[in-house]
């Protein structure tokens, strides 16, 4: 049987683009068949702020398969062991869900301050993680410093892979692959999250530092994860940085030195907002700030 048969599909218009296929999946099945299907002139469409946005990127795609009204892919959910948060989860979906969650404050925040309150009702976890030529991607900063698994849905079944294999590959995923959630492991840990826009009101930002931390009983870090975005085309992990963190209690001032040091392996990226020298030459800032973050709950 067609997979379109009994089901919604029609035509749409998006943002100048000339007149498109639509297909509204009701079930995660039925999206991964109609995407398998169609081939690479399809794609999947949930809050749509990215897609809105692509004839500006000369990306045209011919058909779109809605996935925005599968339950399952809003999910927000914590157990002891892991927070699962399904592909559609909105920013704002994600505040409510992680509000009481610490060890994943990170992300919260992210999710919190991206973009403006109108976009963080309709912009997901997974545009996030698929908008490849999205560098000042948030969540994706986030997600790197807690250790996210990536569990993707296609034709042939499900696969888990980390976050970093993910955003290697995730530009020659096969069709059909989809994003189904994101699953960070429950950890005693802090987390922060900090970012440095132009203005305060919903603009991209010059550079992102996310970092999570384990500490002992004394205060010294024996485990560290840091996260930079929007500095490189894409998010990335900042081990050079966790080295130097492990081993030492929190300090603010010890930590931006590191950050200054190391910084010279970073390629900042040109663009029309910041020159890639001033991304990151702000990043000992925030460093400093995101370890300042941390280390106040541990002196109260």
């Amino acid at each position: 049987m067609n997979h379109k048969e009994g089901l919604t599909s029609g035509t749409c218009r998006l943002s100048g683009q000339p007149e498109t296929g639509l297909y509204v999946a009701p079930t995660l099945d039925d999206a991964v068949a109609a995407l398998a299907e169609r081939g690479r002139e399809a794609a999947p469409l949930a809050g749509a702020t990215w897609i809105m946005r692509a004839p500006l990127r000369q990306e045209r795609h011919l058909f779109y398969v809605a996935i925005g009204q599968i339950a399952a892919l809003h999910d927000v959910s914590v157990d002891d062991r892991n927070v699962s948060i399904g592909a559609c989860a909105t920013h704002a979906e994600l505040i409510r869900g992680l509000a009481a969650i610490s060890d994943c404050r990170a992300l919260a925040l992210a999710a919190g301050n991206a973009a403006n309150p109108a976009i963080r009702q309709v912009a997901t976890i997974g545009g996030n993680l698929c908008a490849a030529d999205f560098p000042a991607a948030d969540l994706v900063t986030a997600l790197l410093c807690l250790d996210a698994e990536i569990e993707l849905q296609g034709p042939q079944g499900r696969d888990r892979i980390s976050l970093s294999h993910f955003l290697e590959i995730r530009t020659s995923l096969a069709p059909g692959q989809l994003v189904r959630r994101i699953i960070v492991a429950r950890a005693q840990r802090r987390s922060v999250h900090v970012r440095l826009p132009l203005r305060k009101a919903g603009d991209y930002p010059v550079a992102i530092f996310s970092l999570a931390v384990t500490l002992n009983e004394s205060g010294g870090v024996v485990g560290a994860s840091a996260a930079v975005g929007s500095v490189e085309p894409t998010p990335r992990r900042w081990h050079e940085l966790e080295a130097e963190l492990v081993g030492h209690p929190l300090d603010p001032i010890r930590a931006a030195e590191k950050a200054r040091h190391h910084s010279a392996a970073l390629r900042g990226r040109d663009a029309v907002e910041a020159p890639g020298w001033y991304r990151v030459s702000v990043l000992p800032s925030l460093v400093r700030k995101a370890v300042h973050a941390l280390r106040e709950p541990h002196e109260r």
